[in-house]
């Protein structure tokens, strides 16, 4: 009953997607990465959602409470609750500047704003670095969901299976295809997230004949000094990038106006539901199943133990297609990144042939990462993190700077990068701090302060200062 539910919710996100294909007669280039900039504010909304609230929403949120406890669920829902006031004020900013470039990519964005090909490039290889490790974390967490089916499938089977839907989604219809299937992905999502975490409720404290004695290690219980300034930190750093990262503001290319993008972000918040459930799941994980050796798969280990068989079915579809979904959306970055803005001179009539080859390549190359280094969800997500949000001090330069040049933005992006990967392979410790809000400090620092020490640049007209438009 079980693998029957989970492809049967398959089934649908398949049908979604191909329904989304309807009405494009022709899917070139616009309508596959931006959707012809036409989507409606609840598009945008689903969209943007469906890429924040990924498989880490139902896997690592709860392995990384029960396997830290305070200090994990401190900063994830700190920097969650931060990220929507920024982005509310953001996004249409993002939208802005790419609408005023006609760009399609992220790097197109910064390359045509600075009038530097050489940026251009600079910023493609840093979203290629980004979204590829993002694309990491959502395998590590499908193959967690995938193995709790019991197929008698490999490893690198699994992952196949995976990447194979993560194609169809976006080679029937490109983004809008996505969105979509975002709308099957959320409802299945939530059910699981909610289902799962009523049934811990339930059997804690639900009979209250036999209460169930909840107890959480002492090392759970408190955060030193060196885990609230870590959490601290990432709650700044986190909360001001997430919607600035070259996995995430490409959805923001999609809206049809910068009215649509702003009434989009003010629902965002209500996503936020979901992580009472998930902390509760780890509660109850800690108390009942104590000792498990993989955190990642405490959520499902739960939703075996309290559930039902077709239930389980379902919440496994939700963690599978959550991942899946991000993991689609970021091979169609990567890909249109590599088609439009690394490669030279390649025809606009073969871009689709090519972003396409190019979506094949990155599942495999992602996939096969997965398989040689598998990481603790809440490690991956916080180094893809660390890297993604440099590209935050370069949009303040679009959004604000007048004579901030393409050379500081470019040379501040390499610098928060390789300081960023440099702490994080050390493993040094710079008081207990976020090593990306470190290497976002020195990025910001290169970003603003050569502009003070060099002769200045060419005069450019910040986005935050172009008047706005008033249509819906």
């Amino acid at each position: 009953m079980m693998i029957a539910v989970f492809t049967l919710v398959m089934a649908l996100s398949i049908a979604a997607a191909a329904a989304a294909r309807l009405g494009i007669r022709n899917l070139d280039i616009d309508h596959m990465l931006v959707a012809g900039r036409s989507m409606p504010a609840f598009m945008v909304f689903i969209l943007a959602v469906g890429e924040v609230y990924s498989i880490g929403s139902i896997l690592a949120f709860p392995a990384g409470i029960y396997a830290k406890g305070m200090e994990s669920a401190y900063w994830y829902m700190g920097y969650l609750l931060l990220a929507y006031p920024f982005a509310y004020f953001t996004a249409p900013l993002i939208w802005r500047a790419a609408n005023r470039h006609k760009a399609l990519t992220v790097p197109e964005v910064f390359g045509r704003h600075f009038e530097s090909r050489g940026l251009e490039i600079v910023m493609s290889i840093g979203a290629l670095i980004a979204v590829a490790t993002w694309g990491q974390f959502q395998f590590v967490g499908i193959q967690v969901a995938l193995t709790e089916l019991g197929l008698k499938l490999s490893p690198a089977g699994l992952l196949a299976a995976a990447a194979c839907l993560a194609f169809i989604y976006v080679g029937l219809a490109g983004v809008k295809g996505s969105a979509f299937v975002a709308c099957i992905k959320d409802t299945a999502m939530m059910f699981g997230i909610v289902a799962v975490g009523i049934a811990a409720i339930w059997t804690m404290w639900g009979t209250p004949a036999q209460p169930l004695q909840v107890s959480m290690p002492e090392s759970h219980l408190t955060m030193g000094m060196p885990a609230l300034s870590f959490a601290i930190s990432t709650i700044l750093f986190q909360g001001f990038g997430l919607y600035l990262q070259p996995s995430v503001s490409p959805f923001v290319f999609t809206g049809k106006s910068e009215a649509a993008v702003k009434s989009a972000t003010v629902f965002m918040p209500l996503y936020l539901i979901m992580l009472p459930f998930g902390a509760v799941v780890a509660l109850y994980a800690l108390t009942a199943l104590p000792g498990v050796e993989n955190a990642n798969r405490i959520f499902l280990d739960v939703a075996h133990s309290l559930l039902p068989s077709w239930a389980v079915g379902f919440v496994i579809a939700g963690a599978c297609l959550a991942g899946i979904l991000v993991l689609s959306v970021n091979a169609l970055n990567c890909a249109a990144i590599v088609t439009r803005n690394l490669v030279p001179n390649v025809p606009v009539s073969a871009q689709r042939q090519w972003t396409r080859l190019t979506i094949a390549v990155f599942l495999i190359v992602a996939a096969a990462l997965t398989l040689v280094v598998p990481k603790l969800m809440v490690s991956v997500l916080n180094f893809s993190n660390y890297i993604a949000i440099q590209f935050g001090a370069g949009w303040l330069a679009i959004f604000f700077g007048r004579r901030v040049s393409a050379l500081s933005v470019g040379l501040g992006l390499v610098v928060g990068v390789v300081v960023a990967v440099v702490l994080f392979a050390t493993g040094a410790n710079v008081g207990g701090l976020n090593v990306g809000f470190v290497a976002f400090i020195a990025n910001l620092a290169i970003t603003f302060g050569l502009c003070r020490i060099m002769p200045a640049g060419k005069p450019r007209s910040p986005v935050a200062l172009v008047a706005k438009p008033t249509t819906a």
